[in-house]
């Protein structure tokens, strides 16, 4: 059973999300991630003006007469998210936490693959694959991608993100494009996502809050890690220790981006107090503009 307080945030993201995928992003998201690709269909009796190189000779050989093969465009995709669960996404000083900034995230990608009739599924997981949603269509299913999201309790802390990837490897033959939602605070992952990029298209969401580059004033601050539950003390009051933790946090996220960069994996930023939808439109007319 779902609590009163995640059923009002679900009927919220239905509202806003819904309001996003009607007016700021209709048509984008399909003019960007059109299904590629050709599927065989079937084979026919050649007619003139075939192209000789779709004769397909066994068949032909077979019944003593040319046959070729006909093929369709392959329009409908297999939208993939894999979304981090872990407990770094339980911090955020502003509105919203990270991991529900995970979900809105997932729930307009979600909404605008079913309205191109393209499949949708997830793999939530931290330092291992902890559920896994098979692609299906439908607004059903949307929901419930979403209502798993919102209501799901990991079992463990860590992140592995090279495990996720591996994992979709697995589970997914059919190429599909996937968003790896995550503030990427694990080690060792950039191998296998360039791995896994040669057969999905994979798409980084880097997600970040205010609150991870700066600290509070106020003496002696204590930090605990929310992952491995390591706890330190800063001295706010002594302006070196916060310009050098500052320093650090930056530092780190510019390589997680050079790391992507090098994953030729395209990284859209993402941070809890600003607009998801603004971010995803703002990619979506850079894809654009790059496919021209």
């Amino acid at each position: 059973m779902l609590s009163p307080e995640i059923i009002k945030k679900i009927k919220k993201i239905h509202i806003k999300t819904g309001r996003i995928v009607n007016t700021m992003m209709a048509g984008q998201y399909r003019s960007v991630f059109r299904g590629s690709g050709i599927e065989f269909e079937e084979v026919r009796e050649y007619s003139p003006g075939d192209e000789v190189k779709s004769i397909d000779w066994k068949v032909s050989a077979r019944l003593g007469r040319p046959y070729v093969k006909i093929y369709r465009e392959e329009r409908e995709l297999i939208v993939m998210l894999l979304v981090d669960m872990s407990a770094s996404g339980y911090f955020g000083t502003r509105e919203n936490l990270k991991v529900e900034t995970a979900a809105e995230v997932a729930s307009i990608l979600a909404f605008n693959a079913i309205r191109n009739n393209d499949k949708v599924g997830a793999v939530l997981f931290t330092d291992r694959v902890e559920k896994y949603i098979p692609p299906k269509k439908g607004s059903s299913h949307v929901w419930r991608v979403i209502k798993e999201m919102f209501a799901f309790k990991p079992e463990h802390k860590g992140t592995d993100i090279q495990n996720a990837a591996a994992y979709l490897g697995k589970v997914c033959r059919k190429r599909t494009v996937s968003f790896l939602i995550s503030d990427f605070l694990s080690d060792n992952y950039r191998n296998q996502l360039k791995l896994i990029s040669t057969k999905h298209e994979m798409i980084g969401i880097l997600l970040s809050d205010p609150g991870e580059f700066s600290l509070p004033r106020g003496g002696i601050l204590t930090l605990q890690d929310f992952e491995t539950g390591e706890i330190f003390h800063i001295d706010t009051g002594d302006e070196a220790a916060c310009r050098k933790f500052k320093t650090q946090k930056k530092v780190e996220y510019k390589n997680t981006l050079g790391t992507l960069r090098s994953a030729d994996i395209d990284c859209i930023e993402i941070d809890t107090a600003g607009s998801v939808a603004d971010a995803l439109t703002k990619y979506f007319r850079y894809r654009e503009k790059r496919k021209r």
